[in-house]
């Protein structure tokens, strides 16, 4: 596959919003390991292997551990995630996957219950910036770097 037109270069004001997103996020309270996980787990449905790639990586320098990473996919089989995590993965799935059902009413009661409005409203806006830019990689075929 060749990589695409480089929208940084041909778009530098929409991509400098994005980045802003992306600043305004992780300056947020979500912790690392939330964003990690939903990071990853929204780039795996979105088919982004450059953003699986750089969150994977990032992860793990963060200390997060390899099994974990390998059973995001398959969290709901496994009881490595806290019900905490399970919430902000299923939260990632519903919103990566909007077409479907959405964010069903019981998750984001779950969430509101655990998490309250606020970490919530966060919580949605890092899915959100994530799923952006799984649209930049796939549509312009960001190629991951061999490491």
């Amino acid at each position: 596959m060749e990589k695409r037109i480089d929208l940084q270069e041909l778009q530098p004001n929409g991509y400098k919003y994005l980045l802003g997103l992306d600043r305004y996020v992780h300056s947020s309270d979500v912790s690392h390991t939330h964003l990690h996980l939903i990071y990853i787990r929204a780039s795996q449905i979105n088919g982004c292997s450059f953003c699986v790639s750089k969150h994977s990586l990032d992860a793990l320098a963060d200390g997060e551990s390899t099994q974990r990473l390998f059973l995001t996919s398959a969290w709901r089989e496994t009881d490595l995630f806290s019900e905490e995590e399970r919430i902000v993965l299923a939260m990632t799935e519903e919103i990566t996957l909007i077409h479907q059902d959405g964010l069903t009413d019981a998750t984001y009661l779950l969430a509101v219950e655990a998490f309250g409005e606020v970490y919530v409203s966060a919580l949605i806006m890092a899915i959100v910036m994530i799923n952006a830019w799984n649209r930049v990689g796939v549509s312009t075929r960001l190629k991951v770097e061999k490491v």
